[in-house]
């Protein structure tokens, strides 16, 4: 309790004022181990309410790159901005409070439904958290548990499906009501039924919100304003999905190997 964060605030660090989802990547470079570098002179633009999709390889720096907006590691070189203030002049806390995460693994507390609903805003209403569990798709299932709200979870939520706590995450979000939202492919643990449910609550969320989503499976960014293509800790490819498969590039790659796969799967058949 007594170890002080690596990553600390400027004297000067002041609260950032609410968002509008505006960021910006100017040349930045970052290394866990110096002359190392893991991302390399890496720029791009996300405007409010984009949709911007991640993609590469394994250990492209996808999720390094996620972790510099939430500013859980400080830069190398460059900068970055969000509604044109710097992550580094501003109070950390100031900044993930107005971020909501979705992990491919959801994290639930032992603790009631309500309270885990609650955990991202304490201040809110029961009503908002029962409306967001609405929008969320976890109203109904929710009613079904043995006391409804009140019903207490297990440790990380074990006595629910992973769909379910899912969705509970999403809920949680949707009660923090964040202006910049981050997906680690939230559907890839899940049957198709629920995975169904999840993109129907996931596209609620990120309606009229910057969204930066983490994708393992191309088909879940199709719809994205912009796809960043990472190989190498560099973005070596940038642009919607048509235009990317126009270029028959590494997304191009991609994106074809992921569809051989499944439909050799339905057919029965390997593909060349």
């Amino acid at each position: 309790m007594d170890e002080q964060p690596a990553i600390q605030d400027s004297s000067t660090a002041f609260a950032l004022p609410p968002i509008q989802g505006h960021l910006m990547f100017k040349d930045v470079n970052f290394a866990y181990v110096p002359n190392r570098p893991v991302l390399k002179h890496n720029s791009f633009e996300a405007l409010p309410g984009q949709k911007i999709g991640l993609c590469g390889p394994t250990g492209a720096g996808k999720s390094t790159l996620i972790n510099l907006i939430t500013r859980y590691y400080d830069i190398d070189s460059g900068d970055i901005l969000i509604d044109g203030y710097s992550l580094y002049d501003v109070r950390k806390d100031s900044l993930r409070q107005q971020i909501g995460i979705v992990l491919q693994e959801p994290f639930l507390f032992s603790d009631t439904v309500m309270n885990n609903l609650r955990y991202a805003r304490l201040d809110a209403t029961e009503k908002v958290c029962i409306e967001a569990a609405k929008q969320a798709n976890t109203h109904e299932f929710i009613e079904r548990l043995p006391n409804g709200y009140d019903t207490l979870l297990a440790k990380r939520g074990s006595n629910l499906s992973q769909g379910q706590g899912q969705l509970l995450t999403i809920a949680r979000m949707m009660v923090q009501n964040p202006r910049l939202v981050i997906l680690d492919e939230a559907t890839s643990n899940v049957d198709t039924r629920t995975e169904q449910h999840i993109q129907e609550a996931l596209t609620r969320l990120m309606a009229g919100r910057t969204s930066f989503v983490i994708a393992h499976r191309l088909s879940t960014i199709r719809d994205s304003d912009q796809n960043l293509v990472l190989k190498s800790g560099e973005i070596v490819e940038r642009g919607t999905h048509d235009s990317l498969m126009q270029q028959q590039g590494l997304y191009h790659e991609l994106y074809m190997s992921q569809f051989k796969g499944k439909l050799a799967v339905v057919t029965g058949n390997v593909l060349p």
